[in-house]
């Protein structure tokens, strides 16, 4: 029988890029498939669709997107990101040389994974090492997602696992508001357009400076039903915004990070997933290859998604995600992984024929309705 790991589109997405496809029996497709049962959706197909948009596929241990490299340690197996313009700096930085490929396996090699991490944390580098966060529970989702039509979500979020989240909320009847500041738009922008316009077709879209305009930024804030950021707490409190605060007015906040509020640390979706264990082991026993295209990312999104509907029916409260528990949450041991002989192709819903609107269309519009509020 076929598992839902190779329907789902995830195995072509695992393995080496020469190598057959892999299934390292996690249950992450069926874990999806749940959530997305609640929500309405095919939770297991979204996992994929960014790869079958974007053409990218497995390709051992580097990540499907390109910006991850799986990388052996003195005692282990570490997981790097550079998927940021600074990162290439920040990486000559951790070896005190110039940046090449070779010369960070080198010294990646001569260095314990405890030493390679904490370097990374100082210089704001998304590093993880494999298997190092603890397996939770599987969290639960409810029975099914209530209509949200009326209930307004204001999506500070950006990447991946918060503009899903929104997506999802906003299928399920809500307004979306997406906020960018004027310095730092959604990163996503630049990646594929159509995988963009996927996640925000139909979200209106505003640009607001809080240094500038803080008392319009409160005044939305005042009037969301849900507020989804990916922040870390320090910077939000730049801004002005107060999770708990807002809570306690009737907000549901959703706050997804890589490893929690309490944890000042950078992480994106294939390094997370790495940190949770959600890698496949080589049947050849070379170490851990990355399975899927960033996975903490998806499924975050849709795990956060049910709690988000699940909290609106009780009132206003902080919901801390962290996507390295959401992911742990679907993985199966450490087995070695089974080559399959045939593997369906990543597959993508139909792009909307109404794109994603263009930074700031919607701010003159949202500001004037929150003057006459």
């Amino acid at each position: 029988m076929t598992s839902a790991w190779v329907s789902s589109g995830l195995a072509a997405l695992t393995g080496h890029p020469d190598g057959p496809p892999l299934d390292p029996g996690h249950h992450t497709a069926e874990a999806a498939a749940q959530w997305g049962a609640a929500l309405g959706v095919n939770g297991a197909a979204l996992l994929t669709e960014r790869a079958a948009l974007t053409g990218r596929t497995r390709a051992g241990t580097i990540s499907v997107g390109g910006s991850c490299r799986l990388l052996e340690t003195a005692d282990g197996w570490a997981a790097l990101s550079c998927a940021r313009p600074d990162d290439p700096d920040l990486l000559t930085a951790l070896i005190g040389a110039p940046m090449s490929r070779r010369k960070l396996a080198e010294w990646c090699r001569t260095r314990s994974g405890a030493e390679i991490r904490q370097r990374a944390r100082l210089l704001g580098l998304a590093v993880s090492l494999v298997g190092e966060w603890p397996h939770p529970a599987p969290p639960c989702a409810p029975a099914a997602v209530p209509d949200l039509r009326g209930a307004l979500v204001v999506d500070f979020s950006a990447l991946w696992a918060g503009p899903l989240c929104a997506h999802l909320l906003g299928l399920a009847g809500a307004q979306v508001i997406k906020v960018e500041t004027p310095d730092r738009p959604d990163g996503a922008r630049f990646g594929d357009p159509r995988f963009f316009d996927l996640l925000h077709s139909g979200h209106r879209s505003v640009i607001l400076d809080p240094r500038h305009q803080a008392a319009a930024l409160q005044s939305l804030l005042e009037r969301a039903d849900v507020v989804i950021e990916s922040s870390r707490p320090r910077a939000l409190a730049r801004w002005g915004l107060d999770a708990h605060a807002a809570a306690a007015a009737g907000t549901v906040w959703l706050s997804i990070t890589a490893y929690g509020r309490r944890e000042d640390r950078v992480g994106f979706g294939d390094d997370v997933a790495a940190a949770a264990g959600l890698v496949a082991q080589d049947p050849d026993g070379c170490g851990p290859l990355f399975c899927g295209d960033a996975l903490a990312d998806p499924l975050t999104g849709l795990y956060a998604a049910c709690r988000v509907a699940e909290s609106l029916a009780r009132g206003g409260e902080v919901l801390d995600v962290a996507m390295a528990a959401v992911a742990a949450s679907t993985v199966s041991g450490y087995a070695p992984a089974r080559p399959v002989s045939f593997a369906p192709a990543p597959q993508a819903r139909t792009i909307p024929s109404v794109p994603a609107p263009q930074p700031g269309r919607d701010t003159a519009a949202v500001l004037a309705e929150l003057a006459t509020a």
